[in-house]
């Protein structure tokens, strides 16, 4: 099992940038191909980024990239979303989440283990 806990979020005006952190601890964090989720009250789970056990595969939702970048630091059980040029739009909780493969996936039903969410709220 792994427990994830997320931080970084608050409130940002539109264009700025914030830097979300997810820290994990329990199993073996490198263990795991790790992702990020957003969601707004009342909407679905919106798949944000993903990223592969050794961090050298990543992919994004739709109109995210070259805005957003997932990484992480495996020897310091971290993970990390940088979002920049933020939107309005963008306001959400955001989720780290993990399961037990290699690579990582947009589906929020493939991953087992979820943190608590951060709340983003991006002003106009």
């Amino acid at each position: 099992q792994v427990q994830l806990v997320e931080s970084g979020g608050g409130l940002v005006q539109a264009g700025g940038s914030l830097r979300l952190f997810c820290a994990a601890s329990g199993r073996t964090f490198s263990m795991y191909a790790m992702g990020w989720f957003r969601q707004v009250s009342g909407k679905r789970r919106e798949f944000v980024a993903a990223i592969s056990r050794s961090g050298s595969n990543t992919f994004y939702g739709d109109s995210l990239k070259g805005r957003f970048t997932i990484s992480r630091d495996n020897a310091k059980n971290t993970l990390f979303l940088q979002m920049n040029s933020l939107k309005p739009e963008a306001t959400a909780v955001y989720y780290c989440a993990a399961r037990g493969s290699i690579l990582g996936s947009s589906e929020a039903g493939l991953y087992k283990y979820w943190g608590q969410g951060t709340q983003v709220t991006v002003s106009s």
